[in-house]
């Protein structure tokens, strides 16, 4: 026979997606950070000095007041040694400081003031030997009054314009910490932006290099959780692409194998059948021969096809309802004699009765025989195969259960866990045992999966595996019981 020929596999390139243009800077997290902490120190500052501004234009007020009293105090007691009308020098340089000082003073005799300007009201009450304290109207203007009653109705009323513009005074005042916040809250939004930013551009970079193809590449976690989270995804991703790629490299290098085998026995007979070095009464054989091949050829071509159209919307599926107990004796009189001339026992474990299921009994009929190929292929002489079927339930519209089991090797429980994975058990028992093209379980997972059904793999009492298919009930048995 010749030597098998090498089989090229395509490889497809495709041109990974580029990021979007970078537009105007406020995109960027730095700039978003940095704005909003100045807007926060703007607001905080402005916020204070809504609070802060009117407590100290009523502290500067009530100083003002409070000076003007004692002021007042003091003119009261030097008065009062003289009568107001007798009064002496120091009295007249005292009333003379005050003016000097911006405070209007009024004497009182006899209940009048000495000017105009005062309030009646005012001056009666001082006239009365009373004192006032606070804001009134002197000569049309509101401003700061502190009266002295004296003995005799006399008195001395000492007023004062308020501070001018203390709000204006506070709010020139303001510029600076308001620079000043805004400031700290543009350094401190760089350093957080800065902080937070570093971990995603490291986590970007890592994905760019995973783009390119670098499995390799893992991401350091760092605090806070939510970063160490973003790098614990990532690393965790590298790893199952590696995992992935990795099966995909042996999932097409066993099937170019599986491939190659029959392709290199139908080139070798048909180069023999060309040159004529075969005898006439050896070519029925030899025909017999390449069909094999091309039978089996055929069915790894239909395996893969079904693999890549399973997915699809579009994939053909007819579910009826289907007596599973008949479709069992259907499978018992195909694959009986194919045990018979193995050595194999093959059984078929059945109710007695019908067990109703809703699938498509083609695409079932398809799973069950790929799951005793596989059996068959496995099982030494004398080991039996089992077909079993049971109801899923009580109800009629549960739906049914087949189980396929054997007395072959069977697996461990690394094994079942990833039993259906395309190509994962072929390239474990590839030259230990007999294998097949790791698609027969995938394929019959995927099929089931379509079917609205469940597979799983286990151990069989028969000593090897036992793959056990659920399947729906009927619908309409489902509804006619409710």
């Amino acid at each position: 026979m010749p030597d098998q020929p090498t089989v090229a596999l395509p490889v497809i390139r495709t041109r990974p997606a580029e990021p979007p243009a970078r537009r105007w800077p406020g995109h960027t997290l730095t700039a978003r950070a940095v704005l909003v902490t100045c807007a926060v120190a703007l607001v905080s500052v402005l916020v204070t000095a809504l609070v802060a501004v009117p407590l100290a234009v009523r502290g500067a007020e009530r100083r003002d007041q409070d000076a003007l009293a004692a002021q007042a105090r003091l003119a009261a007691d030097v008065l009062r040694v003289r009568a107001v009308r007798q009064r002496d020098g120091a009295g007249d340089r005292l009333i003379r400081q005050l003016r000097q000082q911006q405070i209007d003073v009024y004497l009182v005799r006899d209940g009048r003031a000495d000017r105009s300007g005062l309030p009646a009201p005012l001056v009666a009450r001082v006239a009365a030997g009373g004192n006032v304290s606070g804001r009134r109207l002197v000569d049309g203007e509101r401003r700061l009054v502190e009266a002295r009653a004296l003995p005799g109705g006399d008195g001395v009323v000492l007023t004062r314009a308020a501070t001018a513009g203390p709000w204006r005074q506070v709010l020139r005042g303001l510029w600076l910490p308001l620079l000043a916040g805004l400031a700290a809250g543009a350094v401190a939004g760089l350093l957080l932006a800065r902080r937070l930013a570093r971990p995603i551009r490291v986590a970007a970079t890592a994905a760019a290099r995973l783009r390119a193809g670098d499995r390799a590449v893992r991401v350091p976690v760092e605090p806070p959780d939510e970063v160490a989270d973003l790098a614990y995804a990532l690393n965790g991703l590298a790893a199952a692409l590696a995992t992935s790629e990795g099966r995909q490299r042996e999932f097409l290098l066993s099937v170019s194998h599986e491939l190659r085998t029959p392709l290199t026995a139908i080139r070798g007979y048909a180069e023999a059948l060309a040159d004529g070095v075969l005898d006439a009464d050896a070519v029925p054989a030899t025909g017999r021969t390449v069909l094999a091949e091309a039978e089996h050829l055929d069915r790894l071509v239909s395996d893969l096809l079904a693999l890549a159209r399973l997915e699809a919307a579009d994939f053909p599926l007819e579910p009826v309802r289907v007596d599973l107990t008949r479709l069992a004796a259907d499978v018992e009189r195909t694959w009986s004699d194919r045990c018979t001339a193995v050595g194999v026992p093959f059984r078929v474990e059945t109710p007695g009765g019908p067990v109703p299921a809703y699938t498509d009994p083609g695409r079932i009929r398809q799973v069950v025989d790929g799951l005793l190929e596989n059996a068959l292929r496995v099982v030494p002489p004398g080991a039996p195969v089992v077909l079993a079927v049971r109801p899923a339930g009580a109800d009629p519209a549960a739906g049914g259960v087949l189980e396929v089991r054997d007395g072959g090797p069977g697996f461990t429980d690394d094994d079942l866990a990833v039993a259906f994975e395309r190509g994962a058990l072929h390239q474990r028992y590839r030259g230990v045992r007999k294998v097949g093209s790791g698609l027969g379980l995938a394929l019959a997972a995927g099929l089931v999966r379509r079917l609205g059904g469940d597979i799983a793999a286990g151990h069989a009492p028969e000593g090897g595996a036992a793959f056990t298919v659920r399947l729906p009930g009927d619908p309409y048995l489902a509804r006619t019981s409710a």
